[in-house]
């Protein structure tokens, strides 16, 4: 893909958009945006309320792993939840709380976070974040993939029962999902109308 892309062209993601005049130029913009792809989403986590009764709070996190996924692509989109899990994981601490490590029961969905991304950025270079339906498809697969990999992982670290890692692990989630997944069937096919050039 060359440094620049047009506006709407297939293939491109949002972060396409973003002009830069040498492939140098454009490694030192992905680069920045990896990173602020990580921050964002260390900044969302900090958005928490606590569920009773489960050790998983609602957090803004998964809205931003989705977001920077969308909007990045999935290479992108990977590299920069891999440096937020990674960088959480060795210390530092952005998770939900202000939380850190690897060995907390909730560690399953931030793993998947990170291959929630690279799905919903594989699907957005496609067209997958351009219409308020295609948006909304994709925001329920990606937040498929990571129950998929977190509630599994909140069964095995918490001793729990299918059945139990269900009802504290997915359930009192749904409806926050919903809500975060109508902000990004705004938010996205918006941002393609403003992008494209004035008739």
């Amino acid at each position: 893909m060359s440094a620049t892309a047009a506006p709407g062209r297939a293939g491109t993601v949002l972060a396409d958009l973003l002009p830069a005049s040498s492939a140098g130029r454009a490694r030192l913009r992905d680069a920045a945006l990896v990173a602020g792809g990580a921050v964002l989403t260390g900044l969302a986590a900090q958005l928490s309320v606590p569920v009773p009764g489960s050790p998983v709070p609602v957090t803004g996190q998964t809205f931003a792993a989705l977001l920077v996924g969308s909007a990045l692509g999935a290479r992108r989109g990977v590299a920069s939840l891999g440096l937020y899990a990674a960088a959480g994981a060795a210390g530092l601490p952005w998770f939900a709380g202000g939380a850190s490590g690897w060995s907390m029961p909730s560690f399953g969905y931030i793993l998947g976070m990170l291959l929630a991304s690279g799905v919903v950025g594989f699907l957005a270079r496609r067209g997958g974040d351009r219409t308020v339906l295609r948006t909304a498809g994709v925001m329920a697969l990606g937040s498929a993939v990571i129950y998929a990999v977190g509630v599994p992982y909140l069964a095995w670290s918490a001793h729990l029962s299918s059945h139990q890692a269900l009802t504290l692990g997915l359930r009192p989630y749904l409806l926050g999902d919903a809500l975060k997944a109508a902000l990004a069937m705004a938010a996205l096919p918006a941002a393609w109308r403003l992008s494209r050039p004035s008739a």
